[in-house]
Parts: structure tokens; C-alpha cells; sequence
């Protein structure tokens, strides 16, 4: 069975490695600053005795004053898991690093999330619509969407 890092393991081999990177973390989840994302992400991925080879999935939830990008790994080696968050303010144009150079399966996945929540992906290789039309008006998964 899959052993979930807990925050609290994945936020103590984080700020041993990069200090001042972890914002908080709570049972399941580790939050990180945005603009630490790729150099963390590189961390997790080539790191021996956690090796998160596997990006399960990206993920992101409008909470109105920021969003929230979620972010589920998996070490299939180590056979651990584990979940890094990130927020990121603003409604104007918010914006993350991407981490496409790192997972190449975050690809797809950042495009969604640009498409249907409008968070720009800095340094994505092919930042454009995936699922509506360009063109399209807004970004219907944002709760300010009007229909």
C-alpha cells in the first residue's frame, strides 16, 4: 500500500534543502511559496529517498480572495505519495511558475487550468486554450464567471 507523506515529513526535507520555502503544512499537504515551485519540484523529483517520478495530477481551486494549485505526487520506486500546494493572489492575472521542464505530464494539465481558471503558467512552452475556443470570453470555472 502507498504511504502518504504527511505535511510535516515533506515541509522538514524541503526547508532542510531550500529554508524559508514552506508557508505552512497541515496533516496531508505541504504548502509552498510560488516562486520556489520549479527548484522544489526538481527537488522532489531527482532526490533519492524520495524520487516523485510521477506527477498523478495538477489541480487548481478558486477560494475568491486567491487561488490554490494543487499538486499529487507519486514515488512508484519508494512507493510514496505525497500533495505540495501553492497560492497564488490576485484575479487580474494570476500567475505560477509551470513545471513542465521538471514533469512533462504537467503539460496538458497546466493548459486546463489556464483555459478554465485563467492562471498563467510562467515558462509553459505552449501556454494557449485547450478545451474552448480561442477567443472565448472568461474562464467558466472561476466563481466570478457570468454565464
Amino acid at each position: 500500500m502507498t504511504r502518504a507523506l504527511t505535511g510535516g515529513e515533506l515541509a522538514v526535507q524541503i526547508n532542510d534543502n531550500f529554508p524559508n520555502t514552506v508557508d505552512e503544512y497541515t496533516d496531508i499537504s505541504c504548502y509552498i511559496q510560488s516562486n520556489d515551485l520549479p527548484k522544489v519540484a526538481r527537488f522532489l523529483k531527482e532526490t533519492p529517498n524520495l524520487n516523485f517520478a510521477f506527477l498523478r495530477s495538477v489541480s487548481a481551486v478558486d477560494y475568491i480572495d486567491h487561488f490554490e494549485i494543487i499538486y499529487h505526487l507519486l514515488s512508484m520506486r519508494l512507493n510514496l505519495s505525497a500533495v505540495v500546494k501553492t497560492k497564488c493572489p490576485g484575479r487580474e492575472d494570476p500567475c505560477v511558475p509551470s513545471v513542465v521542464d521538471v514533469w512533462r505530464g504537467a503539460n496538458l494539465q497546466e493548459r486546463e487550468i489556464w483555459d478554465l481558471m485563467g492562471i498563467r503558467f510562467d515558462g509553459h512552452p505552449n501556454m494557449k486554450r485547450i478545451m474552448l475556443w480561442e477567443g472565448f470570453q472568461g474562464h467558466p470555472l472561476r466563481k466570478d464567471f457570468l454565464r
